[in-house]
């Protein structure tokens, strides 16, 4: 029974060890960065929680957001920022959207269209 415990103890650190190591890779890391460059000089209103902001305010609320998922570990490739950072307040549950000359759509989609584009050769 004791080494059953220690087995399960163990397995579990392995799964919360490797949890907490995911971390954005240099090519991840790039992605990323061009999706929070292409939000601030976008030109259009980032909607959270009703509230339009400006495409640097975005970035800021972006980038904060992202360095909180860094530090647990939640964050290794562009969609995870995507879909963590960047799909819905954190809080209220409510989606972002983007407001570019009058159309409005998600926030998500916007990101991963930008990301298509930048990974396109």
């Amino acid at each position: 029974m004791i080494m059953w415990r220690a087995f399960c103890a163990s397995c579990c650190l392995l799964v919360l060890s490797e949890t907490a190591s995911a971390a954005l890779q240099p090519p991840a890391r790039q992605e990323v960065k061009a999706l929070l460059s292409f939000v601030e000089r976008s030109g259009c209103s980032f909607i959270r929680n009703g509230d339009a902001h400006d495409p640097k305010d975005a970035r800021a609320h972006l980038q904060k957001k992202l360095e909180y998922l860094e530090g647990k570990g939640l964050v290794d490739s562009a969609e995870d920022f995507i879909d963590r950072a960047a799909t819905q307040s954190s809080i209220s549950g409510t989606a972002y959207t983007v407001d570019c000359a009058g159309q409005n759509q998600l926030a998500a989609d916007w990101l991963k269209q930008e990301l298509q584009r930048l990974r396109q050769p």
